[in-house]
């Protein structure tokens, strides 16, 4: 039994904890939870904990259906709001594997740290800082009629009601409490629009992070009379809720992308990495960017990116060079604005690396900055110009994909196959429905 293990295992007898949650995420990005008793942890660290994969978006067949949950002691945290004054919950990651010990193919987690070992070979490991939004609101309708926003409060807007600095209280209060730090947060631009920061850390506890905190927010809201929505574009009249991604790479305690001696303080490496990033941008949409209504955010005349463009401190530009320290050398970082708050973090903090690994491994050309608003152009102006637009649908995005050699690899082939058969099901789906639009405008004609 190695040291974290030991501590584990003393720390649930030390805080007498009752119930510990052993967590992993499906392909799709939703969070799974079996709970056993203290006393089976030592046993599951050992051998695991057998599962029924085939009953897993995406993990196996019904005929090879026994998997295994490993935990991992790295991930161990309490659970502060599961408490009844006395005991606590705790939880723990797990690593997926099949019953001989190998990792699993479907595992997002075994997925990005398959890429996060593709840099350390190139000498690099990644760093992510994400700065995630969503929405309060009154009601969670289940009949498709439009929710009603907890708030009326705009961007910084410091409070207009109670519920908004009182919930991101008592958030940040939950996640430093479970060891995540926060950076900063306040209120978005739309009603009942929130964004949390968390502070940077290395891509796979970011990951790891980012699916607590997604859990964290709903429990926290509920326990406030509110509920959160990490759906990308609730509603039309207002912004969508992205996930703008902040990505660096570090050649041991050295920023890869830092150069003082470049006008922009960027790195041969970091512009490479940025035409990567460009260059596959169409290809990794889907997974970024995964579902119907993803594409309500990703739209002209909002302000999310419909271009594959970049420019410093241009906020309308797909990636984005933050200027706030331009001379502090670990600061140095390029921010993606693709993302949305929905999507599977380690699916699509691996493809994003994948692309900017793929544009540093072949020395890819940084295109001429965008120094325009591009939301502001028209598509036939943008084409003029040289920017390349993005996918527009799902369909579109899935389009893309298939031919990718690049998300195949970076997904394994398992995990691109399933992805791309539940996608299309969905576009399939939502194909077949009539909207509310279509009913109001057609069916008097």
């Amino acid at each position: 039994m190695d040291r974290q293990q030991e501590f584990v295992l003393r720390t649930l007898e030390e805080r007498d904890i009752r119930f510990v949650r052993l967590w992993f995420t499906d392909i799709l990005g939703y969070l799974k939870s079996v709970a056993i008793a203290p006393a089976e942890l030592e046993g599951a660290f050992a051998e695991g904990i057998g599962f029924d994969g085939s009953s897993i978006e995406g993990f196996s067949r019904v005929f090879e259906a026994d998997m295994v949950a490993k935990p991992d002691p790295s991930t161990f945290q309490v659970l502060p709001w599961e408490s009844d004054g006395r005991h606590y919950s705790a939880r723990i990651f797990c690593d997926i594997a099949m019953p001989d010990g190998t990792p699993a193919w479907a595992d997002p987690r075994h997925v990005l740290r398959r890429q996060l070992g593709k840099a350390a070979d190139q000498g690099f490991s990644c760093y992510v800082h994400p700065e995630i939004e969503f929405y309060l609101l009154k009601n969670m309708p289940s009949d498709g009629s439009v929710p009603i926003p907890a708030d009326n409060g705009g961007y910084f807007d410091q409070a207009v009601h109670d519920t908004a600095p009182n919930f991101r209280r008592h958030a940040i209060e939950a996640l430093e409490a479970m060891g995540i730090s926060v950076e900063f947060s306040h209120h978005e631009g739309g009603p009942g629009q929130q964004e949390i920061d968390l502070r940077y850390a290395d891509a796979l506890s970011m990951a790891d992070n980012v699916m607590t905190f997604r859990y964290l927010v709903k429990e926290v809201a509920m326990r406030d009379g509110v509920r959160a929505t990490f759906m990308p574009k609730p509603f039309s009249q207002h912004p969508g809720s992205a996930m703008h991604t902040h990505m660096s790479l570090f050649e041991g305690e050295a920023n890869a992308f830092h150069d003082p001696d470049d006008h922009q303080q960027l790195s041969p490496v970091g512009k490479q990495f940025i035409a990567g990033i460009l260059t596959h941008a169409d290809e990794i949409s889907a997974v970024t960017n995964q579902w119907v209504n993803s594409y309500r955010r990703l739209v002209h005349g909002g302000e999310a990116p419909t271009a594959a463009t970049w420019g410093r401190a241009n906020r309308s530009a797909m990636v984005r060079l933050p200027m706030y320290t331009p001379n502090k050398a670990s600061s140095r970082r390029v921010e993606i604005r693709t993302p949305d708050s929905a999507c599977n973090p380690y699916l699509s903090f691996a493809v994003l690396l994948a692309a900017g690994l793929k544009g540093i491994a072949e020395s890819y050309e940084l295109p001429e900055e965008a120094e325009d608003n591009v939301w502001e152009l028209t598509a036939g102006e943008r084409r003029a110009m040289g920017y390349r637009e993005l996918p527009n649908s799902l369909a579109e995005a899935l389009n893309v994909m298939e031919k990718s050699e690049l998300v195949a690899e970076a997904l394994g082939e398992h995990v691109f196959d399933y992805f791309l058969r539940n996608k299309w099901a969905e576009w399939s789906e939502y194909r077949a429905r009539v909207t509310p639009y279509e009913l109001e405008s057609y069916l008097p004609l």
